[in-house]
């Protein structure tokens, strides 16, 4: 959202920000506009658009008058009252979708480590949710999560919004799937500051595969420990997270645990890997994982679920693999190991299809209704 805020007013645009006041939001003039943190108390009033949210964010639409709206996770800390105030107001409202809360209560369409859709289409199918407790907090958050279903469903939300914009075509499929209006659906992969991706080197290749991520159960990383004990070669996770520990007891010596990395240290780890994988086992949107790691010239072994797949062409900029089968993993790591790529043919194709102004120039025309 950043970045797009900088990239609107690079074109001479003039661009307000409102989120939830926070003690390590960046200073910004839109501030006094900010609803209060979050509290206990909050928790059951302001994913269903609390007193204070309505006068603020209307208040800030007086004050800016908007040609455009565009949401980005509203929910929770927001609300999508948000979408309902601006198209009260005769503003043209476009909502990004980074998650699949308006299809599943808890975002991400997993319910006991599975991929689970029985939340999908109609109100009474969200309480499922309540059935199996899915949600952080247990039976309490479900009913909150539910209400709040309940309350901004799909013939509501459609009515506020004037397009959805998915960054990958496996999430419109699933908007599609649930019964939201194709033709309010657009897909735009997102984009990325391809200036932070540019090499000054022969795009050099060391003697390892990298994995870059949160350290949990959705993302793979076990079975991707369980396919690497199996090979010779040597591979170095970057990232921290609750199954930290855990891989590290199972994790054979060839598998390196570098911790939680900041943008340098992982454009020379990933920059330098002969292939990074993504072995998610969860509904991924647009994984910039993907995007940054080709970008940089480094092919990628990625899961085929989710928007995964969209990213990489087959054997150019990179393989495939079945999710949750380390058997396959393993091949394919060895097939991966054995390829040859054209690195920095990698790179430049993938920073003309991810930079800035390819974005612009789309996200102009869906602001345009075009």
């Amino acid at each position: 959202m950043l970045n797009l805020e900088q990239l609107l007013k690079t074109h001479g645009h003039e661009v307000a920000v409102f989120a939830m006041d926070f003690s390590e939001n960046l200073d910004t003039p839109w501030k006094k506009y900010f609803p209060s943190n979050m509290s206990k108390l909050k928790a059951f009033t302001r994913p269903f658009g609390d007193g204070e949210m309505k006068k603020k964010f209307t208040q800030l639409l007086e004050d800016f008058k908007p040609d455009v709206v565009h949401l980005n996770n509203i929910h929770t800390q927001l609300s999508p009252i948000i979408g309902e105030i601006a198209h009260e107001h005769g503003v043209r409202v476009v909502w990004t979708l980074h998650d699949y809360k308006l299809l599943c209560p808890r975002y991400d369409c997993m319910r006991n480590g599975d991929n689970c859709e029985l939340c999908f289409g109609s109100s009474a199918n969200k309480k499922n949710c309540l059935k199996y407790s899915c949600m952080k907090g247990g039976k309490l958050g479900s009913w909150i999560g539910y209400r709040e279903a309940v309350k901004w469903n799909r013939v509501r939300l459609e009515n506020d919004t004037d397009a959805f914009v998915c960054p990958s075509q496996f999430m419109a499929d699933k908007m599609v799937q649930g019964g939201f209006d194709k033709s309010k659906i657009t897909t735009l992969c997102n984009f990325i500051d391809i200036e932070k991706c540019k090499r000054t080197d022969s795009y050099h290749k060391g003697d390892y595969y990298a994995y870059v991520g949160r350290l949990s159960h959705e993302k793979g990383v076990k079975t991707l420990i369980e396919a690497a004990n199996l090979l010779p070669y040597r591979l170095v996770v970057i990232g921290g997270g609750p199954m930290m520990d855990e891989l590290k007891t199972v994790a054979h010596d060839n598998v390196e645990f570098v911790g939680f990395k900041q943008w340098d240290d992982i454009k020379r780890l990933v920059g330098g890997a002969r292939f990074s994988v993504i072995p998610s086992e969860w509904y991924e949107n647009n994984p910039l994982s993907v995007i940054e790691a080709e970008c940089l010239g480094t092919p990628v072994l990625g899961a085929r679920i989710g928007g995964i797949p969209e990213l990489i062409r087959e054997g150019k900029t990179g393989m495939t693999f079945t999710s949750k089968d380390a058997k396959n993993l393993k091949d394919k790591i060895q097939q991966m190991w054995d390829a040859t790529f054209d690195y920095k043919q990698i790179a430049d194709e993938s920073m003309q299809r991810y930079n800035a102004e390819e974005y612009y120039k789309n996200i102009m025309r869906i602001y345009q209704g075009q």
